[in-house]
């Protein structure tokens, strides 16, 4: 009976701490962005693509040594998902973030 209510406490202050989270990611500065873009490169995801255009949201922060680290990449396309973990995670960049911990979301559109 003791660790069933140990349990219960621990699971409600656990789901309380989980609901007052504030998760909201911000769009990265200009400065970063093209950065970003550079690293992808334009025409290197051609034998990837078959045709059209696809789109992936990318969710990434950077750490205390200036490196990208790529959180989650939310795209239908799951070579897209592959190209672009591999091309930008544990990438530096000369971009300090303001605070530690920072979460960026970064839509990326490809064309062929």
């Amino acid at each position: 009976m003791k660790n069933l209510k140990l349990f219960i406490l621990a699971l409600g202050l656990f789901t309380i701490n989980v609901s007052a989270a504030d998760f909201h990611p911000i769009k990265p500065t200009d400065e970063l962005r093209i950065e970003i873009v550079d690293m992808i490169g334009s025409n290197s995801m051609d034998e990837i693509m078959i045709t059209g255009q696809h789109e992936a949201n990318v969710l990434f922060t950077v750490n205390s040594k200036k490196e990208l680290i790529v959180l989650s990449v939310d795209t239908d396309n799951v070579q897209l998902e592959s190209y672009l973990k591999w091309k930008l995670n544990y990438k530096k960049v000369h971009f300090r973030p303001s605070k530690n911990g920072e979460i960026y979301l970064l839509p990326i559109k490809m064309v062929k």
